[in-house]
């Protein structure tokens, strides 16, 4: 501990200042070479997908085609109950239709949820 306190009492501010500053540059300049590095594998890596992706030039396979279920008349889709009971959504259902005034086959619900 003694050694320590009288290396400080050597050193100057301007000393101190220098030897700052060129830790500082070494962890900068670290710091650069290894964005260089983390860039320069980023495209080799990216390049190397890019080939994969362009080597099978076959005709290209046609979309499926996706078709909407088809709907039992006055139904309107799949319902997700989250922690509801199906009797409880049902009045809820009827509730929502009877004050809107329309009937329940016209109006769609996509999911029902207990608010806490």
């Amino acid at each position: 501990m003694m050694m320590l306190t009288a290396l400080a009492e050597k050193i100057g501010i301007a000393d101190a200042g220098i030897v700052a500053l060129l830790g500082y540059g070494v962890v900068f300049l670290g710091l650069i070479l290894l964005l260089i590095v983390v860039a320069i594998l980023g495209k080799a890596f990216t390049s190397g997908n890019k080939k994969a992706e362009k080597e099978p030039e076959s005709a290209p396979a046609p979309a499926p085609v996706v078709q909407e279920p088809q709907l039992a008349p006055g139904s309107a889709g799949q319902l997700k109950l989250h922690d509801v009971p199906p009797k409880t959504a049902a009045m809820l259902m009827a509730i929502v239709a009877d004050k809107m005034g329309k009937p329940l086959n016209e109006l769609r619900f996509i999911s029902i949820k207990e608010v806490k």
